[in-house]
Formats: structure tokens, sequence, C-alpha cells
């Protein structure tokens, strides 16, 4: 006390009959443990709760400034501050006389004490001795440690801060984050501890006004940035929280770690995108497909009735030739929004790389090492062996770009398992044993941004003029259609890894060979064409009757019913669009098949639905010509369908 302030209590006590007894009193009853040491940190007097909470007064020439753990504590500091004139308090502890605590004695359980350290003054108003108040907290100290057991268990980080920073309480979850223990983390801020986990003045901000307002906030997005970490993402929620025996309101926090989800979400979120694109592609391509069957078909007619050396026929022949250009983007369209028709078959994935090695060899220029890596004991698969090849051709060409300096490409297979893990991290997959094609290159690589967009189709990050932007968005359908993956591994200067897994499916490999086509026997017929689109009616009636056909034509399912009817000879087959207004392709033929049940079947379309397909794979049986179609081409496939 000051010198004021000792005069008012000389003041105050004057009227007491015994104020050395009164004070005597107080501190020896009082509820709490005080004792009263010297400048050399000796304690010289001790009150009845202090011989209650340790057992003994403290031994003879006993320092508390000697004392090992005090020490380790850092409680040293607090003592000669107190001698300095302030007021400090320590952090909990806990007291276990069997470890050499404050003071040697024998004592049943460990207490959990906090020790406040006051100055004391004399008559002059220096500080003679220091005070020191012991609270036991150990009924809320072992409330914390039930807490602590409970948050434990609870999958989140949890921990609880005060108004400086200092963590209270933490769960198992954050100190094996901090690499920490309890006793090492709380009464400490994480500047005390780490540089490795930053903490921005921003945030405890945040959390000093949800305690002083006493209102929750979220944080919905709080990115963590760990030294040699990737970023982490966590949302956040901030309550107040009463401290019980900790002086004061501080703040709760609980983090649900949900990188993983972002991440996942981030893929639907694309997912979603590509499917929308690929309708659109769909539904494009379908349209355009209409209108190069009918400029193939009708170029082919002009071409057959010109001489050939007419300069009319040489113009007719770069119209094909365009017509056929077109188609061909029309069909990575289709790929990409997996509506292109797949011939499937069991393939072994090292047999396809082989055939194509002396081609691929040739798409690459001198200055690229290519190196093929296959696995021996490689599963077979069920796949479309044109779209496979497909597959390789576009990304051993863009891996090439990727390296216009030279450099080295890589094709690898092997058989891998995916397990759930894997799963739940990579939208779509579904957990067992897959096929793996891996493409790899030393080019230049990607950046984040570009990762992101690749498979767009039209996206292109080379020179106007060079690319169509559909090689990687027709990969991308075509994996997808073949119920695979494909996942990129790439970084900027650092070369770019495309891997694909297909599905290991035996038995639905065994379903194919089961029903495979049985011998062809020749038989004459009469086609009945349906068909919505008048230019294409008029362009199959020309073919097929110029190729001896007897055809009935109709432009709806309405109309081919009811000449069905009408007609009383027989009908060998249908050559029906798929999608068409009122009625479908299918539907149709299923209408025919009570009056006439050996009529055959040509389904013809610029896409398909699941009227005659599951996710673009051909039924077993069905017999099927993709848009648009040369006049050979039908001319072909009609008398395949025929001779079956």
């Amino acid at each position: 006390m000051q010198h004021d302030e000792i005069e008012l209590a000389r003041q105050q006590l004057a009227s007491v009959d015994d104020p050395l007894g009164l004070m005597l009193g107080i501190f020896v009853n009082a509820p709490n443990a005080f004792a009263v040491c010297d400048a050399k940190g000796h304690a010289l007097v001790v009150n009845q709760a202090f011989l209650k909470l340790f057992g003994s007064a403290p031994p003879p020439q006993y320092s508390i400034l000697d004392d090992e753990l005090v020490a380790a504590r850092g409680i040293t500091p607090l003592i000669h501050r107190a001698f300095a004139g302030e007021s400090v308090r320590t952090p909990t502890f806990w007291y276990d006389p069997a470890q050499n605590g404050i003071v040697a004695v024998e004592r049943a359980r460990r207490v959990a004490i906090a020790i406040t350290f006051f100055p004391i003054r004399d008559t002059f108003g220096v500080v003679s001795h220091v005070g020191m108040a012991y609270q036991d907290t150990t009924d809320e100290a072992e409330a914390r440690d039930r807490l602590r057991q409970i948050i434990d268990l609870v999958p989140m980080h949890i921990y609880a801060r005060d108004h400086a920073g200092h963590f209270l309480l933490a769960n198992q979850m954050t100190l094996a984050a901090l690499n920490l223990k309890p006793e090492q983390l709380e009464g400490h801020t994480l500047l005390e501890l780490t540089d490795s986990y930053p903490l921005t003045e921003g945030r405890l901000q945040e959390e000093r006004e949800v305690m002083d307002s006493g209102r929750m906030k979220l944080v919905a997005e709080d990115v963590v940035n760990v030294a040699g970490k990737p970023p982490r993402v966590f949302y956040t929620m901030l309550v107040p929280y009463l401290a019980a025996g900790e002086g004061g309101q501080a703040v709760l926090v609980i983090s649900l770690d949900i990188t993983e989800r972002r991440a996942l979400e981030a893929q639907l979120r694309q997912s979603q995108k590509m499917d929308s694109i690929g309708r659109l592609a769909g539904g494009v391509a379908h349209d355009f497909n209409n209108l190069l069957t009918a400029i193939l078909g009708f170029a082919d007619l002009v071409k057959a009735g010109l001489a050939a050396d007419s300069a009319v026929r040489t113009d007719v022949e770069e119209i094909e030739r365009a017509a056929l250009r077109a188609a061909e983007l029309t069909r990575q369209l289709l790929a990409f929004s997996r509506q292109q028709v797949m011939a499937l078959k069991v393939v072994n994935l090292n047999e396809v790389i082989v055939n194509m090695d002396r081609m691929l060899r040739r798409l690459i220029s001198e200055d690229i090492e290519l190196q093929t890596r296959t696995s021996s004991a490689l599963p077979s698969i069920l796949v479309d062996t044109g779209q496979i090849e497909q597959i390789l051709m576009n990304l051993v060409v863009n891996a090439r770009d990727a390296m216009p300096d030279g450099g080295k490409l890589t094709i690898e297979t092997c058989a891998v398992d995916l397990d759930a893990s894997y799963a739940t991290t990579h939208e779509e997959v579904v957990p067992g044993l897959h096929v793996m094609l891996a493409v790899s290159d030393t080019g230049k690589g990607m950046d984040k941004a570009t990762q992101a967009r690749i498979f767009d189709p039209f996206f292109t990050t080379k020179e106007k003029g060079k690319g169509t932007g559909l090689g990687l968005s027709t990969v991308f359908g075509i994996v997808k259609q073949s119920s695979g993956h494909i996942w990129v591994y790439s970084e900027a200067d650092k070369g770019t890894t495309f891997k694909v897994y297909f599905p290991i499916t035996i038995a639905a490999a065994d379903a194919l060979v089961a029903s495979a086509p049985a011998e062809l026997a020749k038989v004459c017929a009469t086609i009945l064409v349906v068909e919505d689109e008048p230019q294409l009616v008029k362009l199959m009636v020309r073919i097929l009757t110029g190729a001896g056909y007897h055809v009935l034509a109709a432009h709806n399912g309405t109309q081919a019913l009811a000449l069905s009817a009408q007609f009383a000879g027989n009908i060998d087959l249908l050559l029906t669009d798929v999608i068409m207004p009122q009625m479908s392709g299918k539907q149709l033929a299923a209408a025919l098949a009570p009056q006439r049940p050996a009529l055959k079947v040509l389904y013809v379309s610029g896409y398909t639905d699941n009227s005659i397909v599951h996710h673009g794979i051909l039924d077993a049986g069905v017999a099927f010509l993709q848009k648009p179609f040369s006049f050979d081409t039908l001319s072909r496939k009609v008398r395949e369908v025929l001779e079956s």
C-alpha cells in the first residue's frame, strides 16, 4: 500500500480494541491459503488454509525462488515482478507432492492451484515482503479435464482462448495438430509457441469482439496456411465462453476441417457444368448431323451422275471433304457429351498400346523420347477399342504440344485397387479394381486456373488456328461414357500426368461374348423408312431405291403404323430415327412387332437416348447407324442387318 492507503487503514483500525489481533484473525482464518515471503523467497508465515491445502508449513529456510517446479513453470519472474510492485497471477497448474512441488509434504491427491503474488509495503510505502494468495481450483480443473475428455471424442478442432490470446483448454485434435501437450499449450499464445501457425491480428480481434459482445459468430471460410503444408479450409464457430476460475470472458473456438468437402464440392460443380455443356453440345451435334447427312448424301448422288474428269465433280468432292471434317467435329462433341454409341469389346490395354506404337511415334517429333511401361499381368477391360485409340492419340498429341523443345513422354499401364479412402476424395469413383492408363510428359505443365478448364469444349491454350479445343474434352467424354475416371496432375514447368482409370467388369465382358451375332444369311427386302426430317426421308428413299430395295416412307410413327396396316406384303426392315415427335423409334418397333414378328430394325440417329442404349453403350442385338452417313455407309449397314 502507498502512504495514504496505510494512513487510511490506520484510521479505520483506530476504533478497534485489538487491531493486531483482528488482522491476524483475518489472515489466519481466511478461506484461501495465504503465505508471506521475504526478499529471498523464504516463506515466513502461512495461514490455516495453507496448512489444510498442503498438509504442513514449509520447512525452515525453504525458498520458493529455488523450487525447480516453480522455475520450470515460469513463476519466478512473477515473484520478481511482485517485489517490483505489481500484482500478478499464475495460470492454473497441477501440484503433485510426489513430484517435488511447492512444498515437500505427503498428500493423497494432486491439486490444481493458481497463485496471486502481491506486494506488501511498510509504513514508508516500500515493498518489504510479497504476499502469496493460493487458490485451490481443483474442482474447476477436474471439471475442465472431464470437458476435455468429452471434446477429445469430437472430430473437430476445439479450444478456448482468453482476451490476450492465451489458450485455456484444447482438445486432442488441436494438440496433435500443434504437436503439444496440454501443459505446454495452456496459458500460452501461439506466437509464444510456434511461428508455423500464424494468427492474424484480424482473427484475434474477431475473438475479442465475440467475448465483448457475448454473441456467437460463424466464419464459413477460415483458411489456415501452415508453413510447409497445403492450405486447409475450416468452418469455424466463435462462441462466448465464461472461463470459470480463469478470471473472466473467453472464446470457445470450434473448427471443422472442410478441405476435402470443398474439394468434392468443386468436383461436383465441375461435373454439373460439364453435364450441362454436354447436353448443349449433344443437341447441337444432333441437329448438325441431320444437315451433314443430307449434305453428304446428296453430294454422293450428284457425284454419281458426273464424269470422272468433270470440274463440277471436283467441287462436289471438296464439299464432301468439308462435310466429313465437320462430321469429325460433331463426333467429338458427341463423345464429350457421352452420346457417342460404343461398340464394346473385351480388350487388353497393353495390346492396344503395342499396336499403336508405330503410329504414336509418328505423331511426336524426334527430340521427344517415348517410353512405354506396361504391366505384365494386366486384366482385360470392356471398352470400345476405337475410342481407346482416340484417347491415346489425343493425350499423346497434347503432351507433344507441351514439349516444343523436346522431352520425355511416358505411357504406363497397371492394375490398381481404388479403395474407399480414394473414393471419398474423388467424386463419382466406385471403389474396386481398375486398369490405369497414365500418359506423362516433362513439358511446361499447367497452373491451377488452366487445370480447372482443360476439359471444357473449345478451351485451348494454343495459338489461334492451331487447336480446336476439343481434344481433351473428347477424352473426358469417352472416359466418362466408359464408366471410367480421369485426373490430371500438373505443376507449371514440371510437366503433366493424365491418369485414366477403367473398371474391371468381368460379368459384363462375359455377357457381351455370349451375345455375339450369328452367321449371316442373304435375303431380299422391303424397307419401311421413318424419319421426321423431310430432306433425310427423300435422301434415304433415293439411296435405297437406287440400291434395288422396295421402300415405304413415313415422317412419324403414326404414318408408319398406317402404312404397315395398308401394305399387304412382307416388310423385312424398319429403318427408323431414334428420336421423333409423339413416338420414338423403339416405341414404333414395339408397336409393329405383334403384327410383324420377323421385322428387323435398324436405328439411325445423330445422338441416342436410353431407348436403345444405356449410358451410350448399345444394347446387345440392336443395330445402329450413327449420323451423318454416306451413300455407301447406309447401303452396307442395311445389307448387313438384312443378312444377319
